[in-house]
């Protein structure tokens, strides 16, 4: 019987720093280095990936670390060569590590003659020869049900509630979350229950996509402090109109935890301007200059959670018990010291 007991870890070049952060925290749990499997993913003059291996990875239980983000065709190819190259390999057992699922806001046929691409990128990592998929807040839980394999979707609630009673621990009873919109009710109402705060809802309503004609205010947040929730933070638009919003009907501070953050141009020139304190968010994608520069920004790592996750699956343990802030404040122990 193949042992699942000795995880192995390759990464490809979309998120390197939260690879070797992934492989730095397996190392310590371990107690002996885990390092990356050494491989080159390199692209031909025409920009054909190619993938070579230099190690014998044959029987090995094996994680692939590649979140699918910008440039989104070029990692998700990378993903999938990848996976390729191991099955080719004789790998045991193939985990694709995603962080970010690119793809995933085309998760329905939103119009007549539009295509659901999220379905056509789980049927190509699975026939690549991925047997699991670990990922971070899909934009749409029933994409789980796109794969034919098991996934395991992580939450960063646990971690952002940790990051609330740590920052705003004298003031946690004048907290307000907030949903950006109606579609986002149920993530903004786990946070809330996490940290026992109240809820709210801005309500928009588009007059072309991606414009916002109108945006209400559903619930008191008159004197609060508000945290805006969402799975994703793009070109920050409607993110700060939202700020504005609330600070127009009385929010004393506005702070938003937002698990992606793809940050398109305009976004931090959009961020440092607006009414926003902070935005707090993750690494699983990996933050350009500009992002890290921006003192309203704040990057939670992501690498003590997919560590412990990749782990718990090598193990054959539970991964749900990931979910719950009680289980992550010892992994997260360094970071919020008096969580």
């Amino acid at each position: 019987m193949t042992n699942r007991f000795e995880p192995r870890l390759i990464s490809g070049n979309a998120n390197r720093p939260l690879a070797e952060a992934i492989s730095r925290r397996v190392s310590v749990h371990r107690g002996r280095p885990v390092p990356l499997i050494d491989a080159r993913v390199e692209r031909f003059n025409d920009q054909e990936i190619f993938v070579e291996v230099f190690e014998n990875v044959r029987g090995e239980d094996m994680f692939i670390i590649q979140p699918t983000s910008r440039p989104a065709n070029d990692n998700l190819m990378e993903l999938l060569i990848i996976a390729d190259t191991l099955r080719r390999s004789s790998a045991a057992r193939i985990t694709a590590v995603i962080p970010y699922f690119g793809y995933a806001r085309q998760d329905r046929r939103s119009k007549a003659r539009t295509p659901i691409s999220a379905k056509l990128v789980a049927n190509l990592i699975t026939e690549a020869g991925v047997e699991r998929v670990l990922t971070v807040d899909l934009h749409a839980a029933q994409i789980q049900g796109f794969f034919d394999i098991p996934v395991d979707n992580l939450y960063a609630s646990p971690i952002f509630a940790l990051d609330v009673r740590h920052h705003f621990r004298d003031r946690l009873d004048q907290i307000t979350v907030v949903s950006p919109d109606v579609g986002g009710v149920s993530r903004a109402r786990e946070l809330a229950k996490r940290i026992d705060a109240g809820l709210a809802i801005v309500d928009k309503r588009r007059s072309a996509p991606g414009e916002v004609a109108e945006m209400t205010v559903i619930g008191e947040v008159r004197g609060r402090i508000c945290m805006i929730v969402d799975d994703i933070v793009d070109t920050a638009g409607t993110l700060c109109k939202a700020a504005e919003l609330l600070m127009e009907q009385g929010a004393a501070e506005v702070h938003a935890y937002i698990t992606h953050g793809v940050l398109s141009d305009p976004a931090v020139e959009r961020i440092a301007a607006s009414q926003l304190k902070t935005l707090i968010t993750t690494d699983t994608i990996e933050p350009a200059a500009q992002v890290r520069a921006c003192p309203r920004i704040r990057i939670l790592p992501t690498a003590p959670l997919l560590a412990q996750a990749i782990l718990n699956i090598s193990h054959g343990t539970s991964v749900s018990s990931l979910f719950e802030s009680e289980t992550l404040a010892p992994i997260y122990e360094a970071q919020f010291p008096q969580a």
